[in-house]
């Protein structure tokens, strides 16, 4: 019996890892596989890049917009009208309670905006938060979202703004099918099904998930692209990344997410791997809670930044894949302000600071540290334990607080943390998507503003940035905006990280994406 057991264990994981499939290793469990209710990258991954297209979409690996389910679009003289030319004869998929009766039309984009718009839709999720499209400030700024024909969808806006089409590429954008979400509203099934059996047009079809193990898809045979070249794609869970490199190794992953810094020369000496990086269009930073004492008081905040070695951080966390952060978006994107104030690290004046702020002897406090690797921040713990010990240092006592990553966002959103390591990839290649996204007043309800600090002039400073399409203009608005912040300091800054992905050498068509994308339509195995 014994022998017997072996052999169906051996047989099942060839079966698991043959060459008909490709292995993703990735780093945490996705908490929903609806794109419109999620922030996080491991979500949108298992959803958004594998079952669902948009409008408009990024060319595979870049920046640049491209047409998806709109194959043209044009914008008025006002800038308030966007009009799309929809692609006919889009099929949706099919799963074991929808089977589509019609291709997708003008009806599938009206109900995926207008769900997300109005709160008394029939069609509206009910207790969804739609933090994305709150947080970009859509709800406001959408007047309608009109059905001209059948093929025909014009967006009608309040005011001009210039990241509209870029923001409409943005995974929370994935368009929904209107039959299959009025399928769930009949049969009684109810649309939180949307978290749990996704229906889209997308390159894969959802099969599965096993909570904390694997999620399988299959290759959509009528993909309006073309069909996948790999006809079985599964994403397991390993939220080790010394496990993911071994399962890399022995041949058992195709691409894995998230090595670790201090792994990157081992990884470089293999045969059978190869490594392949690029400048990542990220941050991560603590966000102190500024509605919470004592972080609402403007000297600790400035006294525990002051406590905290940035140095040090980014030398044992990052090595040498990462440099210091100082502003809330990366370098390499347009609007940097270089002459803001980098991070200084002097304990006898943040002893100072504490003390002025009435707090001579110190206080206690949480630190939320991430529990999974991210592509901003390889290592949540160790670097939790670091400035652990250096807030010590002024009498500060940080006890150091996780959850599983799916509760870690949920908490974190609502604010029930003091201070909460967290970090971001941006979405579109635009300051807007940093900077209102994660520090707008709008973003506090949405829950993507965990610092929950609202500035005026800072947030007047992003609206007029929307506002205008010259670009030049708008960097004088967002570096006026980068120095409010860091004189403010809802943030720690901590480090802007390079993007590494491992792949097996039997991967062709791979390409790194600079939003830190999963997109294996184009994959093949040799």
């Amino acid at each position: 019996m014994k022998i017997l057991l072996i052999s169906l264990a051996f047989i099942f994981s060839v079966t698991a890892y043959s060459a008909q499939n490709f292995i993703f290793c990735m780093e945490g469990s996705p908490s929903s596989f609806n794109p419109q209710i999620v922030t996080d990258g491991v979500s949108m991954n298992s959803s958004a890049q594998t079952v669902f297209n948009r409008l408009v979409e990024f060319k595979y690996g870049t920046t640049e917009i491209a047409p998806g389910l709109a194959e043209s679009w044009t914008i008025s003289k006002d800038k308030k009208t966007f009009t799309f030319k929809l692609r006919k004869n889009v099929q949706f998929h099919s799963n074991s309670l929808f089977t589509p009766t019609r291709t997708f039309n003008a009806d599938d984009v009206v109900y995926t905006f207008k769900s997300q718009l109005d709160t008394k839709h029939p069609l509206t999720i009910p207790a969804a938060n739609y933090e994305y499209f709150k947080a970009m400030e859509l709800d406001q700024l959408i007047v309608d979202v009109k059905k001209i024909d059948d093929y025909t969808v014009a967006f009608i806006l309040k005011r001009p703004e210039a990241p509209f089409l870029a923001n409409l590429a943005m995974d929370f954008a994935s368009i929904q099918s209107e039959e299959y979400a009025k399928s769930l509203v009949k049969s009684g099934k109810g649309l939180k099904t949307l978290e749990t059996a996704p229906i889209g047009t997308g390159p894969f079809v959802f099969k599965s998930y096993q909570k904390d193990s694997t999620v399988r898809f299959k290759a959509f045979d009528n993909y309006f692209k073309g069909k996948p070249k790999i006809e079985n794609l599964v994403f397991v869970i390993v939220t080790d990344s010394t496990v993911r490199l071994q399962k890399m190794k022995s041949g058992e992953c195709h691409v894995m997410s998230e090595p670790q810094p201090q792994d990157l020369d081992q990884i470089k000496a293999l045969k059978n791997v190869k490594l392949i990086s690029t400048e990542g269009l990220n941050v991560s930073y603590v966000a102190f809670n500024t509605t919470k004492k004592p972080f609402d008081n403007l000297k600790v905040r400035e006294a525990v930044s002051m406590a905290m070695n940035q140095k040090s951080y980014v030398d044992i966390i990052y090595r040498n894949q990462g440099t210091a952060a100082k502003n809330p978006i990366p370098p390499t994107m347009w609007s940097y302000n270089n002459s803001t104030t980098a991070n200084s690290y002097d304990v006898e004046k943040a002893k100072k600071l504490l003390a002025e702020a009435g707090y001579p002897k110190g206080f206690e406090t949480d630190l939320w540290t991430l529990p999974v690797s991210r592509p901003y921040l390889p290592n949540g713990k160790k670097l939790g334990e670091l400035m652990q010990a250096d807030l010590a240092k002024i009498g500060v006592k940080a006890k150091l607080v996780t959850f599983d990553w799916p509760t870690y966002l949920e908490k974190s959103k609502k604010g029930e943390h003091q201070m909460a390591q967290m970090g971001w990839t941006g979405d579109n290649g635009d300051p807007d998507n940093f900077m209102n996204v994660l520090l707008g007043c709008g973003a506090i309800q949405a829950g993507s503003n965990l610092a929950r600090w609202c500035d005026k002039e800072f947030d007047g400073l992003l609206q007029k940035a929307k506002e205008d399409s010259n670009q030049g203009v708008r960097t004088g608005f967002y570096q006026k905006a980068q120095a409010i912040f860091n004189k403010q300091k809802p943030w720690y800054p901590i480090a802007h990280a390079k993007l590494n992905k491992v792949i097996s050498d039997k991967v062709t068509g791979y390409k790194i994406d600079p939003f830190g994308h999963e997109n294996f339509s184009n994959v093949d195995l040799k």
